[in-house]
């Protein structure tokens, strides 16, 4: 267990939380704030305790390591200011004068967010000079960007050896609870969903997995790979030639593993992935679909995942059943974020598509936890060690 913010003092003294505040923003208004909310527990933790000034870094985007008025994070600080009902200062930059500046400005308990932390292309690098100009404006380290935990950047890794005390902060340390609790020790039957347009993006996920789960339920684009590998026809649907072998590989190892592996027996089709199509739905193996592509998944394959899902105790879902944007391909996304909501145990929703599609069905309050990390609880299932938790003191 890693030491947590609350085993930290920080009556006092400079708290810098590295946030993860890589949110959706076009022309300056935020697109979704879910992120930005996921930090508030924390923060308010180190002002209820005394904090001095807490300093929030983050990234927003891919700006290549040089300003990019478009990433700027002033409209992020707009709107924290509102959820936190409190003034949020904003520093022009992540370090020098200004960050100095508006660090040592600021009033008792105040908040100051610092500019995008990758318009430097130190911070990408770990560079330990930046690290330093970062360490210099606080006097403990808290991380509650578990979305950025995957990668071993500055202000991630490289501050963690310059600060003397550092910690987990309350939303990362939630993450690793149920995250970690669910691949060492999950209430059974553990049920994995897994969907999305590629296999390659979820091979480490499953292949850890299937030593772990009671069943693995199958969706999404992903799903037509292994039909390709099983000699079914798929029509013009997203199939990862290279990955064929893995499919089969992955089909074989379940069945040694007595692990119930279901993909889908039926199948919304139709001829382009577009609103106000022809569909129609198909049996999996019926040659019928000619040209057509496979987008949602049918009828007979939601009753077959409701039930597989009705006992669980342990769900973890990781993408989407089908192209759920568009309202002719969501039926079995919706199907399956209802079914994981009446689950009677605890559930664990993570990546962006699923998320917005427990958002869609309304029932984001009936989930137990939505991971805000997407590639880093990919990663985290897939039993890879992620650079910003490793760093980390225990506790």
């Amino acid at each position: 267990m890693k030491k947590s913010i609350a085993h930290l003092k920080v009556k006092g003294r400079r708290v810098l939380v590295r946030v993860d505040f890589n949110v959706p923003t076009k022309n300056g208004t935020i697109g979704d704030d879910t992120r930005i909310r996921a930090s508030l527990p924390t923060i308010d933790f180190a002002l209820d305790h005394g904090a001095k000034v807490v300093v929030l870094a983050s990234h927003l985007g891919r700006p290549k390591g040089k300003p990019n008025p478009e990433m700027s994070l002033r409209p992020v600080a707009a709107r924290l200011a509102e959820l936190l009902g409190r003034p949020v200062a904003f520093a022009d930059d992540c370090v020098g004068p200004p960050a100095e500046q508006a660090v040592n400005s600021a009033p008792p308990g105040g908040v100051v967010l610092l500019e995008n932390l990758r318009f430097h292309p130190e911070e990408e690098k770990n560079d330990p000079a930046f690290a330093k100009q970062l360490a210099s404006l606080a006097d403990v380290y808290v991380n509650d960007a578990f979305g950025a935990a995957h990668r071993a950047h500055a202000s991630v890794d490289a501050i963690v050896k310059l600060l003397p005390e550092a910690a987990a902060g309350l939303l990362m340390e939630r993450e690793l609870k149920y995250l970690g609790d669910a691949l060492s020790n999950p209430a059974r039957p553990f049920v994995a969903v897994l969907g999305g347009a590629k296999v390659s993006d979820k091979i480490d996920v499953i292949e850890n997995l299937l030593a772990r789960v009671d069943r693995l339920l199958i969706g999404g684009a992903m799903a037509y790979t292994f039909f390709k590998a099983q000699g079914l026809p798929v029509g013009r649907s997203l199939v990862e030639d290279d990955k064929l072998d893995s499919a089969r590989d992955i089909l074989a190892r379940a069945s040694q593993r007595g692990v119930m592996l279901l993909l889908p027996t039926d199948h919304v089709v139709a001829p382009k992935l577009e609103a106000n199509q022809p569909t129609q739905v198909l049996d999996v193996d019926d040659a019928a679909i000619g040209d057509r592509m496979g987008l949602d998944i049918g009828p007979a394959t939601v009753a077959a995942y409701r039930e597989a899902l009705k006992d669980a105790k342990t769900v973890v879902w990781n993408g989407p059943m089908g192209v759920f944007e568009i309202d002719a391909f969501a039926k079995g996304t919706m199907a399956v974020a209802q079914a994981v909501a009446d689950v009677n145990g605890t559930t664990i929703v993570g990546g962006g598509d699923s998320i917005a599609a427990v958002h869609k069905a309304g029932v984001t309050d009936r989930i137990t936890h939505i991971s805000t990390g997407g590639g880093a609880s990919l990663e985290f299932l897939g039993g890879q060690t992620l650079p910003g938790v490793a760093v980390l003191p225990e506790a």
